[in-house]
């Protein structure tokens, strides 16, 4: 985290010197010499993984905990001095330089500036010298390599020792071994089974490798533990050893053997490498002509993969070897059909319950029917979220306890007990290791994730655009990527900590298989807070502090899970404050209250006419008004460093965005999302804001319909990603065709916003229209103008349930959309334009509400890509869809919802050949599914929901239809049994 916390002071410093460097007239020179010296810290620090290492030595834990403060404290003095001289300057520089009273002022200040930075170098320097002086230079002696040796030797796997207590890996076993065995899958190579650490990879292995078929397989087999330091030589030496190509001597021959010719001894550097091209010569020559079976256990990355390739004939059709790894990163996989990836799962309930009972009861079996006792389990084995080691753990600590008191004792802390293990089984230093294997711009990615509550379901669009806000994502990472944009870099740092199992997707874009939402296992969520903590990444406020009246110091984020008074923080370089929940929670309210009269309120709430109810009710009210605006101005007067400001479940917020928001300069994210106002219109100062990359303005009004918005937006050059409010009004037309760089338009219509600013949006990736589109001076018969600048807008939707859109302008919309690959329709638009008016590349399209009266099915069949079709309520008010022979060539679901009208689902032979999902839902007039469907052997998931009960009972067993679709895995039926 320290390489993180230079890196965004690097960025920062980088950028004023750049972008703003007449906020830095006078101390120019001192700024840069500090970067310079924050540069070969990172150099250094990169160059002996400090940030990875600091479990091996205190030393290096302090040293690199003083070089995170140093990289703080440098971003700090530099921000703050550009943002005091920046307010003074509007004006211009030569303007203020006549100002005598200014020139004092900032002369005092540039001194006091300067002073700041000369310490903070010296403090540079003084950390320099301790590193000789206290031996920390030397970060790869011995000690290192002893401490890496000692944790992998402790690791060191054995497949003769087989673990007792095995639950669940039934089915995974004989799944794998019929893909090592059976003929087939001969063009599979590798199989891969990868999953977060303590899942059980190494025990699955361990079954697959001594089972019986495999045995009886295989002539040659081979273990090899690879991990975190992998030697390919060390490799290639225990894969022939363990396949007994070479004897130990032989192989301890190898390496010791020397050139004969002392006048060649300059060829001894290159010995090595001889014996390593023989030794994987060797090794694939007999894996290529023998039918042998290598596991690689603990494999780490795809580096690693790649280094001990040489010697395995993967790319050999006529090879009959199998390799099988076991790894944390899913990224080693081979894609199929030389590969197969099996990506172990957690275990359920009843297998969760099952391997406990077998640990915690083996002392005292008895006790397993001992009521409180399987009440505290049950309860507990729910902490381990289906993680076998964290249940092994659990279930060993329970087992020395035998009464029902000393089970309670653990039930109180359950967390800490699992946390602790004991030996091999230290559940936070298995997990630890991933964190450690992390590269340096994967950690503090990591570490962000802190500020989600457990359970919570983290949108990953949301999550990128912070990292991007808060530099965790920088633009020098973006550099030499051609194309890719920095929310592209952002977006495979997630999918990376998705590959090596730190994080658990939830749900993906039926469009485009990006990660939609996710999740962190409970253990590894702890891991994340325990590392958070010791690199003080972020301050939380939750159950266990909220109510503590202590005053919060010199902490950069914090993120507030439960609603506290935002006086205690008092820390002006915080740079986010994350708010999760309600911001001014009725309970706060009644704290400000006097005890009387809060305990009459509570008492006499439901006397809505009673007159002294009504008289406090509206003293409450002006106390809460009163409350959420000193809130806000506390924040927009005490924190003008921030760079986020996010909330979610606002609730109640006052009377209006106080115009005190415009002092947050340096803000890039801000979201009043859910926020409920009395009144309704934003405050003109909302334009000082001009490092803002994402705006969201979805506020709530109590008393008016829409939301007044300022014609400033056009001054936020750098934004990115804009949402308006569902409902905008504004005195003038919304001008944004200064924003080049967004991305992300939400909420958008032709009303109050100009449709010609649309073609400077040259980035632009996802639009969203709401309400209102028309187009002016459109001509019938014309080759009228592209509407759209932007040549990589890939989302479109347009939604609206009160006005309907002209055909004719949607049909010019479209073709000004040529790379869409998602449509999404959810308005009046009586007639689906032709085929040729959509995106060749579609391959998500959303109906709704459209109304049509002829069949979409002929049109829609045409589009060569179509993955998803989705009708949603009235898309379609005729009585019958035809789909024709060759149509929908790739559609992979369709889904058919509240049609009303339609009777008849007709599928002709050869069309949708590749579906694999279908949902009919609430479309009560249709009376039974296609019988073209028999013949598409695709068709696996068939889902019926809110259908008449004589729909279901053709299909059930024993109905007219039921031997029709027997061959369909998954047939689910919801709320189907009330009658027509």
């Amino acid at each position: 985290m320290a390489s993180s916390a230079l890196s965004s002071a690097i960025s920062t410093i980088g950028n004023l010197l750049t972008e703003e460097a007449k906020f830095l007239w006078g101390v120019e020179d001192q700024v840069e010499r500090l970067q310079t010296e924050l540069r070969w810290m990172k150099s250094f620090l990169s160059l002996k993984d400090a940030d990875a290492r600091q479990g091996e030595d205190e030393r290096i834990r302090m040293w690199v905990s003083e070089i995170r403060e140093l990289a703080y404290d440098a971003e700090d003095a530099v921000e703050a001095f550009a943002l005091r001289i920046g307010s003074r300057r509007k004006g211009g520089f030569p303007n203020v330089i006549r100002k005598s009273a200014c020139i004092l002022k900032e002369g005092r200040l540039l001194h006091k500036t300067r002073s700041k930075i000369e310490s903070i170098i010296a403090r540079i320097a003084d950390l320099t010298r301790r590193l000789q002086t206290y031996g920390i230079r030397k970060l790869r002696d011995a000690q290192s390599s002893t401490y890496s040796n000692i944790r992998r030797e402790l690791r060191w796997t054995y497949p003769h020792i087989m673990e007792d207590n095995i639950v669940g890996l039934s089915s995974e076993t004989k799944k794998l071994v019929s893909i090592l065995v059976e003929d087939g899958h001969n063009h599979c190579k590798v199989v891969s089974v990868c999953g977060m650490g303590g899942l059980g990879k190494t025990t699955l292995a361990k079954r697959v490798y001594n089972y019986s078929r495999v045995r009886d397989n295989f002539t040659h087999f081979a273990w090899v533990y690879v991990s975190q330091q992998c030697q390919k030589r060390k490799v290639w030496e225990d894969a022939l050893s363990g396949l007994n190509v070479f004897s130990n001597d032989e192989l301890r021959k190898m390496r010791e053997e020397e050139l004969p010719d002392k006048l060649f001894s300059f060829l001894k550097d290159n010995q090595s490498s001889m014996n390593d091209e023989r030794l994987a010569k060797k090794l694939f020559d007999f894996l290529k002509n023998n039918k042998c079976l290598v596991i690689l256990d603990d494999l780490w990355s795809i580096e690693d993969w790649n280094v001990i390739l040489p010697g395995f004939p993967i790319n050999e059709p006529q090879s009959k070897s199998k390799i099988l790894i076991t790894s944390r990163n899913k990224e080693v996989a081979l894609p199929e059909p030389r590969g197969h990836l099996h990506a172990l799962e957690f275990l359920n309930e009843n297998d969760s319950w099952e391997l406990f009972q077998k640990i915690a009861f083996q002392n005292y079996p008895d006790d397993r029917m001992d009521g409180k006792k399987k009440e505290l389990g049950k309860e507990m084995v729910k902490h381990c979220a289906g993680l076998p080691l964290a249940i092994i753990v659990l279930g060993g600590i329970l087992a020395t306890k035998g009464s029902s008191n000393e089970w309670q004792i653990v039930h109180e802390n359950v967390k800490s007990y699992i946390k602790r293990g004991k030996g091999l089984q230290r559940i936070h230093e298995v997990l630890a290791l991933s964190y450690d294997e992390l590269p340096p711009y994967l950690r503090s990615c990591f570490l962000y994730l802190s500020h989600f509550p457990e359970d919570y379901a983290i949108n990953a669009e949301r999550l990128i655009q912070l990292w991007v806000a808060e530099g965790i994502v920088s633009s020098e990472q973006e550099e030499g990527n051609g194309d890719e944009i920095i929310e592209d870099v952002a977006e495979r740092y997630l999918i990376e900590l998705a590959e090596r199992c730190m994080i658990q997707v939830r749900e993906t874009d039926v469009a485009t298989s990006k990660i939609k939402t996710f999740q962190m296992h409970d253990l590894m969520r702890d891991l994340c807070l325990s590392k958070a903590r010791q690199e003080n990444f972020l301050f939380i406020v939750d159950q266990s502090n909220a109510d503590s009246s202590s005053t919060i110091w010199r902490v950069r984020r914090v993120s507030a899970h439960v609603f506290f008074w935002i006086q205690r923080l008092k820390s002006p370089n915080t740079r986010s404050l994350f708010w999760l929940g309600e911001r001014l929670t009725e309970e706060a309210l009644f704290e400000l209250l006097p005890k009387k009269m809060a305990d009459y309120m509570k008492k006499h709430e439901c006397e809505s006419c009673n007159p002294k109810h009504i008289m406090l009710a509206v003293w409450v009210l002006c106390k809460m008004i009163s409350t959420a605006r000193g809130i806000w101005t506390y924040i927009f007067n005490n924190f003008k460093l921030l760079r986020v400001l996010e909330f979610e479940g606002a609730g109640k917020s006052g009377c209006k965005v106080p115009s005190d928001i415009g002092n947050l300069i340096h803000l890039r994210f801000l979201s009043l999302r859910d926020h409920e106002f009395l009144w309704s219109k934003l405050p003109s100062s909302l334009g000082n804001l001009r490092c803002l990359q994402t705006l969201d303005l979805r506020i709530k009004t109590e008393v008016y319909e829409s939301t007044h918005v300022p014609n400033v937006i056009w001054r936020m050059e750098q934004l990115r990603h804009l949402y308006l409010p569902e409902k905008c009004k504004s005195k003038k037309k919304l001008k944004l065709d200064t924003l080049r760089n967004l991305q992300t338009l939400v909420n958008f219509n032709t009303k109050y916003c100009y449709l010609k600013d649309l073609l400077k949006l040259t980035n632009l990736r996802v639009l969203e229209i709401r309400w209102h589109f028309n187009i002016e001076d459109f001509k019938e018969d014309l080759d009228n103008s592209p509407l759209i600048g932007s040549k990589c807008l890939h989302s479109l939707s347009i939604s609206c349930d009160t006005y309907g859109i002209n055909t004719r302008h949607l049909e010019h919309l479209l073709l000004s959309c040529a790379c869409i690959c998602k449509l999404s329709l959810k308005v009046d638009i009586g007639k689906l334009p032709e085929y040729h008016y959509f995106s060749e590349v579609i391959t998500y399209i959303h109906l709704s509400l459209s109304h049509l009266d002829e069949d979409p099915m002929p049109t829609i069949e045409k589009l060569p890509n179509l993955r998803v079709l989705q009708f949603g309520d009235s898309a379609f008010i005729g009585k019958k869809m035809i789909c024709s022979t060759g149509g929908f060539p790739k559609l992979d679901s369709l889904s058919l919802e509240s049609l009303s009208n339609l009777e008849e689902l007709q599928v002709d032979e050869g069309a949708m050949p590749v579906i694999r999902c279908l949902e009919i839902v609430n479309c009560r007039n249709m009376k039974m599914l296609p019988a073209g469907l028999r013949s598409i052997g695709t068709l696996k998931e068939l889902a019926i929901k809110s259908m008449p009960k004589a729909f279901k009972d053709r299909m059930v067993e024993g109905g007219e239809d039921s031997n029709k679709f027997q061959l369909f895995r998954s047939i689910t039926f919801q709320d189907c049994d009330d009658q027509e």
